[in-house]
């Protein structure tokens, strides 16, 4: 027998489920829909009208800070700064910038989010958000000199375990080898769909003048705002690809920098996100992490006088892959035919030898004799790679069982994770060969490029939605031609993917998603293509993103019980189809604690359908 619901229950599920509208600013309209409106408005027994300013609707998104050690967190003790275990949360409650007390305890944060005593909140931000952020502490706490590939893992291993769980992640890490960890998580996070950042500091936090806050307070903002989907790295207010960077200043607070690539965004007066530069997996797979590495591999740096013995010490077995760091544009002594000799030994017996400069800026060429003689002693052209990246990239590489000898060199030559400068087959039409853009240009008097490109990316956000809606693909493949970043929102958030997902088109949101898409791309509702889709139930649709990583939010889960009763009280068997395709949990209970397969009394047809989705016969013979 159906289950009726009274006025009053229907009125309070609508109220209950309807989205707050609210204003999104980043270019991806990642704004998290209110997780804890029904906690703020249920849970607490304590509200009176001061509170009113606390509890204005805001976004609330949730970043995992990953704490493994490093400067940052260290304190002084006899005489020597060492990581001091369980003490940075308690000084970061007492931070004012990094944690609002006021409003944890009026919302009843703690009671909400599973671990109350390493979770906080950062103050609302101009933007009408406010990022949760929660503390996973190792233990032991180390200090970045003692990092190893197996460190590594275990941070890769927490990313992919609570990847679904959180907005943007967090790593707190070390100076000395941050760099090296940045570039190894960059390779081993295969189609990353979220923002990973590490940072760390000169001066431990716990002191009066240090670096530590604006490192971490910029850190959260940037991965709880913005859909970056790479391993980055923050420091002194910039956003730099996890492996471009190197540390090149041992004392100052400025000690990272990213010779051959500009950063991805510069905290200044504002967050400004340099959208064009941003990497994208243009796949639709699903993101793993590998943890696999291979720690026979190393750097061998070129000096003048370097002796033919001491490079055939280093390239002995069991050494399987080098980065061999060498001078200018990649040149070596030709007139050393010692040394090209054991270089050629070497890599006709299957070491992998990378040739990388020594220089800070620029990249290997072979414009010079000296340079060639390494392409034909069978060495691979770094070009403009850190030997950070290169040596990260060789260890990931080298541990794929799957590959051959052939195809793991062929893999180190080419760009993986924007990690060195490729050859793009064909050259992107510039803004000036747009006829559109050259009319609007004239008209406002435009002609310098900054301006151009602003024109670019206020107009084909629409134009693309448009473009979307019908499913015209060649109509995008020129915008996308045009320098124009597809995941860009509208001035409702809403991307491309919004569109196609809304309208079902499947070759579509197959061609967005193998342009870089981000599945993750929030509206100014907080709605996802994959909320969409299922709004629209567009079954291929569903699957391809599910296929690709989408998946739905806690607090889209937590309010999925009230809707699944809904469709099942409406004996909407297809509804129920599309929510458990889409992730949702038909045994989740709704507001008044029925679940969907209580609220009917199961008959053949319903019992056969939930049985085709996976229900236990045991679960279905209780009602």
């Amino acid at each position: 027998m159906l289950k009726f619901f009274s006025p009053l229950q229907v009125y309070c599920t609508q109220i209950t489920s309807m989205r707050l509208p609210l204003i999104a600013s980043a270019p991806h309209g990642n704004v998290t829909t209110l997780p804890g409106r029904r906690r703020k408005l249920s849970s607490c027994n304590n509200l009176t009208e001061s509170t009113e300013s606390v509890l204005s609707p805001c976004a609330e998104a949730r970043v995992l800070v990953i704490n493994t050690g490093g400067t940052i967190g260290m304190t002084l003790h006899d005489n020597v700064l060492a990581p001091k275990a369980n003490a940075l949360v308690s000084s970061l409650r007492k931070l004012p910038i990094l944690h609002d007390e006021q409003y944890a305890q009026q919302t009843c944060l703690y009671e909400y989010y599973e671990s109350p005593v390493n979770t906080l909140v950062l103050p609302l931000h101009k933007d009408n958000k406010r990022i949760v952020y929660s503390v996973l502490e190792y233990c032991p706490l180390l200090d970045s000199c003692n990092m190893t590939t197996d460190d590594w893992g275990r941070i890769g291993k927490d990313i992919e375990k609570n990847y679904e769980n959180y907005d943007g992640f967090v790593i707190l890490h070390g100076t000395d080898t941050m760099a090296y960890t940045a570039s190894a998580l960059s390779f081993m996070c295969e189609h990353l769909g979220k923002p990973v950042i590490l940072t760390g500091s000169q001066v431990p936090i716990y002191e009066m003048r240090n670096d530590g806050r604006d490192n971490l307070l910029g850190a959260l903002l940037i991965a709880g705002q913005f859909v970056i989907p790479e391993v980055c790295l923050y420091f002194h207010n910039k956003l730099y690809r996890g492996n471009r960077v190197t540390k090149v200043d041992a004392g100052s607070f400025n000690a990272f920098n990213s010779p051959n690539l500009p950063p991805l965004a510069n905290a200044e007066v504002d967050i400004t996100i340099n959208w064009d530069t941003v990497w994208r997996a243009n796949t639709t797979a699903k993101f793993r992490v590998s943890t696999e590495l291979n720690r026979n591999v190393g750097l061998l740096r070129l000096f003048p006088g370097i002796t033919a013995a001491t490079v055939r010490a280093f390239l002995q077995p069991p050494m399987e892959g080098v980065v061999l760091e060498t001078y200018g544009s990649g040149n070596a002594p030709d007139n050393r035919a010692d040394l090209l000799e054991e270089l050629k030994k070497a890599t006709d017996r299957g070491v992998i030898i990378v040739n990388c400069t020594q220089c800070l800026r620029g990249s290997v060429s072979t414009s010079y004799a000296t340079g060639k003689v390494l392409i034909d002693a069978g060495l691979i052209a770094g070009c403009d790679m850190t030997p950070e990246a290169a040596l990260s990239k060789l260890s990931y590489i080298l541990a794929r069982t799957d590959l051959d000898l052939e195809a793991k060199k062929k893999m180190v030559g080419q760009n993986l994770r924007g990690e060195m400068i490729a050859d793009v087959e064909g050259a992107k039409l510039s803004l000036s060969d747009s006829r559109f853009i050259q009319v609007i240009a004239k008209s406002l008097s435009i002609s310098c490029k900054e301006e151009l490109e602003a024109i670019r990316d206020a107009l084909t956000p629409p134009l693309a939605c448009a473009a979307a809606k019908i499913g015209d693909i060649e109509a995008l493949e020129t915008i996308r031609e045009m320098g124009s970043n597809l995941c860009l929102g509208d001035y409702d958030g809403r991307t491309p993917l919004h569109i196609a997902a809304c309208e079902g088109h499947f070759k579509l949101v197959q061609y967005l998603l193998s342009h870089g898409a981000t599945v993750y791309a929030k509206d100014r509702y907080g709605d996802t293509p994959l909320c969409n889709a299922v709004r629209f139930r567009h079954k291929d649709v569903v699957k391809l993103l599910r296929k690709t990583g989408a998946h739905f939010s806690r607090d889209e889960l937590e309010d999925a019980g009230t809707e699944l009763c809904s469709l099942a009280a409406a004996g909407d068997m297809e509804g129920l189809e599309i929510w458990s395709l889409a992730g949702a949990d038909l045994n989740k209970p709704g507001y008044d604690g029925q679940t969907a397969l209580g609220v009917v009394s199961p008959c053949e047809t319903f019992d056969n359908y939930f049985l085709n989705l996976n229900i236990p016969q045991t679960f279905l013979l209780c009602f």
